[in-house]
């Protein structure tokens, strides 16, 4: 295993759309265990592979605070939402940066698993905003298109809720 740089916002890879995954090689088992792995030591809930420079449709999640508990995603697709709420976000390829963004309240996702056997994933709030965004990285779209308001550097945004 090995921990992967987190391509940025600017790299054309992350505008790009991500190609389905038709089989599980060691490979791309690899490159699965890899992005755990980065998506852990850089502290984030969520990582999608062309955030390391793949152009695969591959997510991983993890939302406990244990985070001991991934969810992998191989060709996820959204298939209902409902609701919505309006929070704070940001992503590992948008470094020291946070806007609002509204998001379904609850999602469920269709997927396969690393077995490349199908899952469901039903999330609500943050799991059901992890899902969404992870799958919008897939298509090439970053969540800074979609702030509502203005794009915030974290510390600021600590700030001004602080003074609230």
């Amino acid at each position: 295993m090995a921990i992967r740089n987190i391509r940025v916002m600017g790299d054309e890879i992350l505008n790009k759309k991500c190609k389905e995954v038709t089989e599980m090689t060691d490979k791309t088992k690899e490159l699965i265990e890899d992005m755990l792995e980065t998506m852990y030591e850089a502290d984030g809930v969520g990582l999608a592979a062309p955030q390391v420079g793949i152009l695969k449709r591959i997510a991983v999640i993890d939302v406990t605070e244990e985070r001991n508990h991934p969810i992998i995603l191989i060709n996820p697709v959204i298939v209902k939402q409902d609701g919505q709420n309006r929070d704070r976000e940001g992503c590992l390829s948008v470094p020291e940066k946070v806007g609002y963004v509204v998001r379904p309240n609850k999602v469920k996702v269709k997927a396969l698993d690393i077995n490349m056997k199908p899952v469901t994933i039903k999330g609500e709030e943050l799991l059901a905003r992890a899902l969404v965004h992870e799958i919008e990285h897939l298509d090439g779209h970053l969540y800074v298109e979609k702030v509502d308001g203005r794009l915030y550097n974290v510390s600021e945004l600590q700030e001004l809720e602080e003074n609230e």
